[in-house]
């Protein structure tokens, strides 16, 4: 019988992340040790796969869970002031989303699935009644939004003073460094976001990203198989992020 994970990249038809290197995995172990898996029920309430272009949840939905990516990839987005899309990440399998909206209640931006997903939902409600139980619980979550925080800051520096090489270099190390850090592979990383969306997450022209991706694969940096980029040297494009 196949496993519920080998069920899950059945479904979605995504690789997806081992509990151990999800970013609630602290939360979970917090409740369930490392043998009573029935405990961790308390905290995972469901396991939701997505078609691509389904949406987790919209700008001003209530806020009521947290959400583990299993597989798969999930863009977010907010509203700018001149109508149209910003887009604030590509967030992949092992990260969390949904923690920007505890102040405020309501979620701040839209969640949609650029590909086949998976999550797991995490009801908020639970942590005040569960933080009775295991003391730990509140600090492993400072810990999640911590890490949260610093995805945040490095966006930040991703768009500070930046050509545009500097820009797409600075975001294949970012997604090799996160991918690298679920177990997956640090130099094949599949792309199923758009041209067009990447320029608007790095602030470039569409045309901008076509160029410099093209410009790398001639310089032998990378190379691209229509969803999937190969980097092929990162010493050398993390020269072009350093070298100034």
């Amino acid at each position: 019988m196949p496993s519920h994970q080998t069920k899950i990249a059945a479904e979605t038809d995504c690789a997806t992340v081992s509990c151990e290197n999800c970013g609630i995995f602290q939360l979970c172990h917090s409740v369930g040790g490392d043998t009573d898996l029935s405990v961790l029920d308390t905290i995972v309430k469901s396991r939701r796969t997505m078609k691509r272009g389904e949406f987790l949840y919209r700008a001003g939905d209530a806020f009521r869970a947290i959400y583990a990516i299993r597989g798969g990839v999930i863009k977010t987005s907010i509203f700018a002031s001149d109508g149209g899309a910003q887009i604030t990440g590509f967030h992949i399998a092992g990260e969390v989303l949904g923690l920007d909206a505890i102040t405020a209640g309501r979620h701040g931006c839209d969640a949609v699935a650029i590909e086949a997903a998976s999550v797991c939902e995490v009801p908020f409600a639970l942590f005040k009644e569960l933080g009775k139980e295991f003391p730990d619980l509140p600090y492993k979550m400072l810990e999640i939004m911590s890490r949260d925080i610093l995805h945040s800051h490095e966006l930040m520096l991703l768009l500070g003073k930046k050509n545009a090489e500097e820009r797409l270099a600075t975001y294949l190390l970012n997604m090799s460094s996160r991918m690298a850090k679920r177990s997956f592979s640090a130099t094949q990383l599949n792309m199923n976001m758009s041209r067009s969306d990447i320029g608007n997450y790095l602030g470039m022209a569409e045309e901008t990203v076509c160029r410099t991706f093209s410009r790398f694969q001639e310089e032998g940096l990378l190379t691209i198989r229509r969803k999937q980029i190969i980097l092929n040297d990162l010493a050398r494009l993390r020269a072009k992020v350093y070298r100034r």
